[in-house]
């Protein structure tokens, strides 16, 4: 393990406005890593809030144990992933939550750390997972998939129109036996998409983080997670999820809207059969990033934030 965990909350101050800590208040962090978040929502929620910090790394969680030691108690640090959420805050002895936060990106310290293989700007081994104690890689996803399911998930989770040729060129070094690191894989892609203009994003990245969000099945957890709201929440409880990338905040928008769906019966309608809104949007748009932080952080550029609270 490195000897430090860096990682940088995103919108740390816009986040916690909008999940608005309250003292004795029981909070979970269902992707704790560096701590960042739930140390600020720890101290606002003081003496006696509660809060239950979880995530899928074991070294963040270990980062996080550190972090917030000082906190004594009033934190319980569990390893799994967010889609097991009820299972886990009921592990820790909670019912409801008063706050639940939720940060779909990747920490820094997993794209700094070359030996976890995230980034294709560090030579390092095909591996990609989020959590190491998982079976399959990056290097193993490769290796079992064929060409046209690898163009398939290039082409769904990283919206790459040349997802064909970039499957085909992947598939030919792996033929070859030229596709061991990340920095393989990168060559394998530039060959089809090329390089990055100047001032623009890397075409590569979008190939990594289909991979990414293959072997971690991203989508897959994160519509699980949906899919449990608002229970896990007490009425007036809130909800604050931080996506990266148009898939994730496309899906989180379309469940929030759905549970804050006002009724849509005429005036006058004698038998309303629309279903009660279970919740409500704590701001309309997404929270994004600002240019402050955007200059001090370049990784946070993308980030947004969207908030319900719970009604019914």
């Amino acid at each position: 393990m490195d000897a430090t965990f860096e990682h940088q909350p995103v919108l740390l101050e816009p986040v916690i406005e909008l999940i608005s800590p309250k003292p004795g208040g029981v909070y979970c962090d269902a992707t704790v890593g560096g701590g960042g978040h739930a140390e600020r929502v720890l101290e606002l929620s003081s003496p006696d809030g509660r809060l239950v910090g979880i995530d899928r790394d074991p070294e963040a969680l270990e980062a996080a144990k550190k972090r917030l030691e000082r906190f004594g108690d009033r934190v319980t640090i569990l390893h799994g992933s967010f889609s097991e959420l009820e299972t886990l805050v009921a592990q820790a002895g909670v019912t409801q939550l008063d706050g639940l936060l939720v940060d779909l990106g990747v920490s820094s310290h997993q794209l700094d750390a070359a030996r976890r293989g995230f980034s294709f700007m560090r030579q390092g081994p095909l591996d990609m997972r989020m959590d190491t104690t998982q079976e399959e890689t990056a290097a193993t996803l490769l290796s079992r998939v064929s060409e046209d399911d690898l163009a398939d998930l290039i082409y769904r989770f990283g919206e790459e129109r040349l997802s064909r040729r970039v499957a085909r060129s992947i598939k030919a070094m792996e033929a070859e036996g030229r596709l061991s690191t990340t920095q393989d894989l990168a060559v394998a892609v530039r060959k089809v998409v090329g390089r990055a203009k100047a001032g623009g994003s890397d075409p590569v990245t979008r190939t990594f983080q289909a991979i990414r969000i293959a072997v971690n099945d991203e989508l897959g957890e994160l519509e699980k997670l949906l899919d449990l709201l608002p229970e896990p929440l007490a009425i007036g409880g809130r909800v604050v999820i931080i996506s990266f990338h148009s898939l994730e905040d496309r899906m989180v928008k379309r469940r929030f809207r759905e549970l804050a769906e006002p009724c849509t019966c005429p005036p006058g309608m004698p038998v309303c059969r629309c279903p009660e809104p279970r919740g409500e949007l704590v701001s309309r748009r997404a929270v994004k990033v600002g240019v402050r932080e955007r200059d001090a952080n370049p990784r946070a550029r993308s980030s947004r934030a969207r908030a319900l609270r719970r009604v019914r």
